[in-house]
């Protein structure tokens, strides 16, 4: 993945991103003091290439340097793919064994995580082309996030997520598939818990009215549009 372009090359690709990604950039210096996730990409490009030769307790000294400076934790074993843009950054943890694809966003928080203790096997997840992973979710596991696919703030991803789709909750669901890119809004996550309560809550009600009112047509009638929103909420949290 690395060996494809030159380490200064990367670098240089690296601490353009934040032109590309975050629009409060106003100056070329801000590079240099405001972006820990350019920082810790940078020290991750040198200490991979040490891992890979061998160098691996060296490597492991340059990332935990680069920890306390950043606070980011960055195994330098992963697979770090081109233009991955970690923003804000703080807390980011990427695991051993972690693959990493290109064109990803990771806002902070954000952890790529093991689930196995076992030496020798693939522990952490792959992350494909495209994917945007929200503030303080949990991907976790030997599991794959297709590409150009979503996972929503706070989410815990511990199964498979198809390309182009939208996951999120605890644990974490496909919401949306076969979506592009251009189509995902960070804003627009649906919030399934509170539309499940508001369904729960509007289902008493057509009920006290029932007991009260016995008016059997009204009855019906709300039943019927309670059942439509049922079922668009069921559509909704199935994979």
């Amino acid at each position: 993945m690395n060996s494809k372009i030159s380490l200064i090359k990367q670098i240089k690709e690296d601490f353009s991103m934040p032109y590309r990604c975050d629009p409060a950039i106003s100056a070329k210096f801000e590079v240099f003091l405001n972006y820990p996730g350019v920082w810790a990409l940078v020290n991750y490009r040198i200490a991979n290439r040490l891992y890979k030769k061998g160098f691996k307790f060296l490597a492991r000294a340059i990332m935990g340097i680069s920890q306390v400076i950043t606070s980011i934790d960055i195994h330098p074993g992963c697979e770090i793919g081109r233009r991955v843009f970690i923003d804000h950054g703080m807390g980011v943890v990427i695991g051993q064994t972690a693959v990493i694809g290109n064109d990803v966003l990771i806002y902070q928080q954000v952890t790529l995580g093991g689930v196995s203790l076992e030496k020798g096997v693939k522990r952490h997840p792959t992350i494909e082309d495209g994917v945007v992973i929200g503030g303080g979710a949990k991907v976790l596991g030997d599991i794959v996030v297709g590409e150009n696919s979503k996972i929503g703030a706070n989410s815990v991803v511990i199964h498979d997520v198809p390309k182009n789709s939208t996951a999120i909750g605890i644990p974490a669901r496909v919401i949306q598939k076969g979506r592009d890119r251009s189509q995902f809004s960070h804003n627009k996550l649906p919030d399934i818990n509170k539309e499940l309560f508001e369904y729960i809550i509007k289902r008493l009600n057509v009920i006290e009215e029932a007991l009260s009112e016995h008016d059997e047509k009204l009855v019906i009638e709300k039943d019927r549009e309670l059942e439509k929103i049922y079922e668009m909420f069921i559509k909704t949290i199935k994979e």
